[in-house]
Order: structure tokens, then C-alpha cells, then sequence
């Protein structure tokens, strides 16, 4: 084989180089034309001797070509491929020179198809050896920064650049609002496998926090659907800055309302108001936010006007008259003022929980 070698060496490094279908250019193609070249002299050495098919140093230019794959996040399949297609051509450059010298018995050609296909084999399994190694290197990685996304999440006070480039680094494009979810720490590698790249898990011995970044995912019907059955209990969705003050109110509700196994999970949010009467600030800050949201694109003078009016009219439980001769104003002001109001928060005006939410709001105003 060895006055063919320059030219099968040239055939399989094409060939392969194709099946990879690689873009490093010339460095590529030299790269798999080394490891070719090494491939098919360490074959011909290996010729009427007992010694292993791969020397260490031989076997790791193929590890580092399996990693080389990984890296470019690509599986096994094409590597595998071209290693077959390289097998077919060994074989056909090694049974036609033995055929130049002579004919070849069928014994002959089945021994010298079984040497090829076991030495390919060898090739085979330090190129997915490389391949594990390193998807298990970036897994690694992974989980690092995932952890490190959770802590730097948990801990707050980051500056916005550090955690934009640590979100980046997890994958996410975007860092805006986070949704903590308090599990038991059981859960923890469910959570970590069912909400993949959404979102980073934290154990803490005593339970595990989900955080989830916004989106369809962290929806309540989703989040519902998700998380039934798993004692959940699900916070608020603030701005990532926010976070730790999201997880006391998740951690706070957690106190009032124990999870049920085999039941939806808790929304802190169905509890903002039993919080805040228990002296929880953050729980009432968050829901002045929600209650007072369509108002928000009002003129200052305009929306506070319709407030001042709004909390007299809860007070006095929707006395219209009450309400002018509180605030010196006429009767027919008031119903106007009323009827803009229900323009804005519409069938909630009408709902005693949500009245209720109104006035302790208004009330810390």
C-alpha cells in the first residue's frame, strides 16, 4: 500500500473533509488531512504485529478531532460517516495492491476486511471519546454559569452590565422580569430538566428556587400546568433587580398558605393583600403597581384627582353625595369622575376583593 498512500490519503482527506462539512478553511483541511495521514502509517505499521491499534499519542488526534466536532456543535453522525467511507477506501487501496502482487483467497480478502473494520472501529471510539469529553466539559461549564446566574440573581445588587453578560452567558438574549418559584428541594433536577434554558435553579437544603426569565413559560396557565402537584409556590414577576424581594414574597407566602400535594401550586399573587396587612411593604408596593396599572398613562394632576376621588367613593361605600361634600365638589363631578374610572379599571370596580386591594392601596397613599 505504501507507493498508493499519497494518493489514498489524498482521497480520504477529501472525502472526510466533505462528510464534516467544515469551515475552518485551510487549517481544516490540513488538520484532517494530518489526521488521515497518521491514520493510514500507523495501519501499515500495525501489519503481522500484536501491538494495541493506538498509541496514546496516536489516539488523541482522534479524541481531539471528536472534541473539535463537539465544539462545533455538531453529534457524532458525520465523524462516524466519514470514518465509514474512510474504512471503504482503505480497504479497496488494500485489496487492489495486494492484488497487483497476486491473486487474493477469499480467506485472505475476509481477514484483511475484518483488520480494517476493527482498526476504524479503534478510530471510531476515540473520536466519540473526544466527542463525550467534551460535551461533558461544556455541560460543565453550563451548570457553572447557571449557578452563577442564580446566585448573582439571589443575592441582588448587581450591576446591570455584570448580569446582562451573565445571562448572555446562559443563554438568554434578554434580562427583564424573573419569576421566583419555591420548590421542595426534591424537585430540583425535575425543575432544572423541565424548564431547560428558561430557567436557573438554586438548592438551598431546605428547598430549591426556580427562576424563570419572562415569558410563555412563566405564564400562570402555564406555570399552573407545569407545576401541579409539586408543592409549589410561585412569586412575582419582578424586574430581575428585584429578584430577592420577589423570593421573600414567595417565601412569605409560603408561610401563610402551605402547598398542597397533588394541588395547584400558590401564587403569591392571590395573597397581596393578607401580606401587606401583615406589614409586608413589598407586598403592597407590588400591588399599588398591579391595581393602579391602568391609570399609569394619565397626566400626574389628572390621576391623582381620579384617585382622591376613587378612595372617598370606597370609603363611603359608593355614595356619590358622600363624595362631593367630602371633596367641595359638585355631584355631577363626581359621577364623571366615576364613569372615567370605569372606562379605566372597568368590571374590577365591581369586584369586593378587588375593591378591597383598591383601598388598602389608596389608603397607604
Amino acid at each position: 500500500m505504501r507507493p498508493r498512500l499519497p494518493a489514498t490519503v489524498q482521497a480520504i482527506a477529501d472525502t472526510a473533509a466533505t462528510a464534516l462539512q467544515g469551515d475552518g478553511g485551510a487549517k481544516f483541511e490540513r488538520d484532517v488531512r494530518t489526521a488521515v495521514q497518521v491514520a493510514l502509517d500507523r495501519f501499515l505499521d500495525l501489519a503481522g504485529t500484536a501491538e494495541p491499534a493506538l498509541p496514546p499519542g496516536i489516539r488523541e488526534v482522534f479524541v481531539a478531532l471528536g472534541a473539535a466536532e463537539a465544539r462545533e456543535n455538531r453529534g457524532p453522525e458525520m465523524l462516524l460517516g466519514a470514518l465509514r467511507t474512510a474504512a471503504r477506501l482503505m480497504l479497496r487501496t488494500a485489496s487492489e495492491s495486494l492484488a497487483a502482487l497476486r491473486p487474493i483467497t477469499v480467506d485472505e480478502l475476509i481477514d484483511l476486511t475484518d483488520a480494517t473494520s476493527a482498526y476504524v472501529d479503534e478510530l471510531a471510539a476515540a473520536c466519540t471519546d473526544g466527542l463525550a469529553r467534551q460535551l461533558r466539559e461544556q455541560a460543565g461549564e453550563g451548570d457553572r454559569r447557571r449557578r452563577q446566574m442564580a446566585d448573582l440573581l439571589l443575592r441582588g445588587g448587581a450591576p446591570p452590565d455584570l448580569a446582562r453578560d451573565a445571562a448572555a452567558g446562559i443563554g438568554w438574549l434578554s434580562l427583564d422580569l424573573v419569576v421566583p418559584v419555591l420548590l421542595p428541594p426534591d424537585q430540583a433536577r425535575d425543575a432544572r430538566f423541565r424548564f431547560g434554558a428558561d430557567g436557573v435553579v438554586a438548592e438551598r437544603g431546605r428547598d430549591a428556587i426556580l427562576l424563570l426569565r419572562a415569558g410563555p413559560r412563566a405564564e400562570r396557565a402555564a406555570l399552573t400546568e407545569a407545576l401541579r402537584g409539586r408543592e409549589a409556590v410561585v412569586g412575582p414577576a419582578l424586574a430581575w433587580s428585584e429578584t430577592p424581594e420577589a423570593v421573600r414574597l414567595a417565601e412569605r407566602t409560603a408561610e401563610l398558605v402551605k402547598p398542597v400535594p397533588d394541588a395547584d401550586p400558590v401564587f403569591a399573587a392571590d395573597h397581596f393583600a393578607a401580606l401587606a396587612l401583615r406589614g409586608e411593604t413589598g407586598a403592597l408596593a407590588v400591588l399599588a403597581a398591579r391595581r393602579l396599572a391602568p391609570l399609569a398613562g394619565l397626566k400626574a394632576g389628572q390621576r391623582d384627582q381620579l384617585l382622591v376621588t376613587l378612595e372617598s367613593w370606597l370609603r363611603h361605600w359608593g355614595s356619590r353625595t358622600a363624595v362631593a361634600a367630602e371633596l367641595f365638589v359638585h355631584p355631577q363631578t363626581v359621577s364623571y369622575r366615576l364613569n372615567r374610572l370605569r372606562d379605566l379599571l372597568g368590571d374590577d370596580l365591581d369586584d369586593p376583593d378587588t375593591r378591597f386591594e383598591l383601598l388598602l392601596v389608596l389608603a397607604r397613599r
